[in-house]
């Protein structure tokens, strides 16, 4: 048997004995939490409404393959392939949205391709910066964010420009 196979079951069958030994109400606290879970799904819930939208009209209205055509000469500057710009549009604010952008680029250029890789890798180094400050400011309340935005959008920017380098680096255009 392979020893990995039996590291959730183990993991699962340490706490129970640990909560035993400690005489801990484990099915209260797990009703706790899945009470307090749900109390910031109601709090983030109109935040993650607001994105979804969003991305949907931008994607509806044409306004993304606008701003992919602007973007464009830069990010060829950059060693980024053009076909790439809707992906780093979307990603800070939607990782199913990526998810797709990306699955459709590496369908059309292939998974070997400088663009499919690039793109991988992209998918692997960025963060859904929006999504995630709605999500973890909401569940605490957090209401201004100040520097927030701004650093986190350049920490997306450099991880989709050394995207592009390491995979140059590591594969080649």
């Amino acid at each position: 048997m392979n020893p990995s196979a039996m590291l959730v079951p183990g993991l699962l069958a340490g706490t129970a004995v640990i909560a035993l030994w400690r005489r801990v109400d484990v099915y209260g606290a797990l009703t706790t939490g899945a009470g307090e879970g749900l109390t910031v799904l109601l709090r983030i819930t109109p935040s993650l409404v607001g994105l979804m939208t969003a991305v949907s009209m931008l994607r509806a209205s044409g306004a993304m393959d606008w701003l992919s055509s602007v973007c464009a000469p830069l990010l060829e500057l950059a060693g980024i392939p053009p076909e790439l710009t809707p992906l780093m549009l979307i990603r800070p604010v939607s990782g199913s949205g990526a998810l797709a952008v990306g699955s459709d680029v590496i369908s059309r250029c292939g998974p070997d391709s400088y663009a499919g890789r690039v793109a991988a890798v992209m998918l692997g180094s960025t963060e859904t910066t929006f999504y995630t400050i709605a999500v973890y400011f909401g569940a605490a309340g957090i209401t201004r964010t100040r520097h927030t935005i701004p650093a986190a959008l350049a920490a997306d920017l450099t991880g989709f420009i050394g995207s592009a380098l390491a995979v140059r680096i590591f594969f080649g255009p």
